[in-house]
């Protein structure tokens, strides 16, 4: 067994447990996002704008990612990607 199985081994309840807090709280958490994010806009009187949003997004996307909220055909995805077709000559 190598160093990144028992790795993963040790971290996997660490996952599962956040996981769940994630399902469970998510709206408090979403909503904690974007109170932070209208505080720093505010502090930083709009001039960062664009980037706090695209900042909270992101941040939105991985807590939804954590909730397995996007899991929607998740199982008819294949889990390697497709071999490429040979080089044409």
């Amino acid at each position: 067994m190598g160093l990144l199985d028992n790795l993963k081994g040790k971290l996997s309840p660490a996952k599962e447990k956040v996981s769940g807090l994630a399902q469970q709280h998510g709206d408090k958490i979403q909503h904690g996002l974007d109170k932070a994010a209208k505080v720093v806009d505010e502090k930083t009187k709009g001039k960062y704008s664009d980037r706090i949003q695209s900042g909270t997004g992101k941040a939105k996307e991985a807590m939804d990612r954590l909730a397995h909220k996007d899991d929607t055909g998740a199982a008819d995805r294949p889990a390697t990607p497709p071999d490429s077709p040979p080089p044409a000559t």
